[in-house]
């Protein structure tokens, strides 16, 4: 088995603002952080330059992984204050994006799907699969979604 990854560390500049409602910590307050993503890739067989993926050909997934966290305000579907924070993108105060839920593991599993639909349109090896994908907000805190094939 062969493996690859792809990190967009955190001077990309992945800097995004999020909150968990739900929490009862200080988690709960608007906050953000320039966000690290590291993608897994693996094979059983490599292709014909010898490769899991081409590194050189991700520009359309890394332009989808900004599109969604850099200088975006990131907010939970099911957030009370929704309607606040369109509100706030409509008046240009940020730019929003809203996913069925936010925190490392919930981005995680985003760009998993992310990465899954690139790969499905670029797949030069049929044995190539995404593994998974960690985000880190720094470095002591991470979440990581592993894909089910």
């Amino acid at each position: 088995m062969y493996m690859s990854t792809k990190t967009y560390g955190h001077n990309l500049g992945l800097s995004c603002a999020f909150r968990q409602w739900r929490a009862e910590s200080h988690c709960r307050y608007l906050h953000g952080y320039a966000l690290q993503v590291e993608i897994i890739f693996e094979s059983k067989t490599l292709d014909f330059r010898n490769w899991v993926v081409d590194f050189g050909s991700m520009k359309e997934l890394r332009k989808s992984i900004e599109n969604t966290f850099d200088h975006k305000t990131v907010i939970a579907e099911d957030d009370p204050m929704l309607d606040w924070f369109k509100n706030a993108h409509l008046n240009s105060i940020l730019d929003l994006v809203i996913l069925p839920g936010v925190g490392c593991e919930k981005f995680a599993e985003h760009i998993f799907y992310l990465a899954k639909e690139w790969l499905d349109k670029n797949r030069k090896n049929p044995d190539t699969t995404v593994v998974s994908v960690e985000v880190r907000e720094h470095g002591a805190n991470s979440g990581i979604y592993l894909g089910d094939y």
